[in-house]
């Protein structure tokens, strides 16, 4: 049996812009784009996505909703996709997704490969009585004692199987392993985002920030010493200090770091989606 990855002491938060597919004309090509945000984020296991709108200039909530639709999808179990994803345009092409294969991505349906302890994710279908049903992606329901409200997506701790398959909810605290992440969109610009949600640190990549070889003990240490880390990417156009220029604000000023994770670069400009994942490669590294 495959060990599922733990979930880390300290909860990992990204920051991507609304802008992210700005520069690719297809929904297509757009969708792919994002799948590999999806991706890199699950491989180094990215608790939250935080979506924030970096031209405060222009309205940028449809390009955000693009980006929230395609990654709330990818991260949805597939027995789940029909209850709770209705259909939207911006999934046209949701087909070229690749899979994530994350611990809460189950891919057996029978229920005699359930055992006593296991996790599922699921959704509300029916309440019968005190009692819930549970649409676990098995051959039958899960019974939960108690009313839920119908299409409410929850995790679920197998207690008994046998007859009926009897199990009790769990919060997201209770879970040790890694269990997929959580995306929110914020109309407001970075700086302005980032306090409204609190982090003990902040991490803003930049090819113009310090060379990651030379912090990584130092940035080590403070992670471990963190709850809640926030690292915070620029769009195709702009850099950081750009786009935080525009809240007034310099790079030193936002974050507690201002890192180069690829140092050295032989191109000309680095993908956003292309620092993501080698920013998390090295985070990951370090805890």
């Amino acid at each position: 049996m495959a060990q599922h990855p733990p979930r880390r002491k300290w909860r990992l938060c990204i920051a991507i812009p609304a802008s992210l597919t700005e520069d690719t004309p297809h929904l297509r090509e757009k969708t792919f784009k994002v799948g590999l945000v999806g991706r890199a984020t699950s491989i180094f296991r990215v608790d939250d996505i935080m979506i924030y709108r970096d031209k405060p200039e222009i309205d940028q909530r449809e390009t955000a909703r693009l980006t929230e639709a395609i990654l709330k999808y990818m991260d949805t179990p597939q027995y789940l996709r029909r209850s709770l994803i209705r259909l939207n345009p911006n999934l046209k092409y949701a087909g070229i997704l690749p899979p994530l294969r994350t611990p809460h991505h189950k891919v057996s349906r029978n229920i005699r490969d359930l055992r006593v302890g296991d996790l599922r994710q699921g959704v509300v279908s029916t309440r019968i009585g005190g009692k819930t049903l549970i649409d676990v992606g098995l051959d039958k329901p899960v019974i939960v004692d108690g009313k839920l409200p119908r299409g409410l997506r929850l995790t679920v701790r197998i207690v008994k199987v046998g007859g009926e398959v009897e199990a009790v909810r769990v919060s997201e605290d209770e879970i040790s392993i890694y269990w997929g992440y959580n995306v929110t969109v914020t109309n407001l610009p970075l700086a302005e985002s980032t306090r409204k949600v609190g982090f003990d640190l902040v991490v803003a990549t930049s090819r113009f920030g310090r060379m990651i070889s030379e912090v990584l003990p130092r940035l080590q240490s403070t992670l471990n010493e963190s709850r809640r880390v926030l690292i915070a990417f620029g769009s195709p156009t702009e850099g950081l200090s750009q786009i935080l220029a525009k809240e007034g604000l310099s790079l030193s000023e936002y974050a507690d770091y201002t890192v180069n994770t690829v140092p050295n670069q032989g191109v000309e400009t680095v993908r956003s989606e292309e620092a993501i994942y080698a920013t998390l490669s090295i985070i990951n590294m370090l805890g």
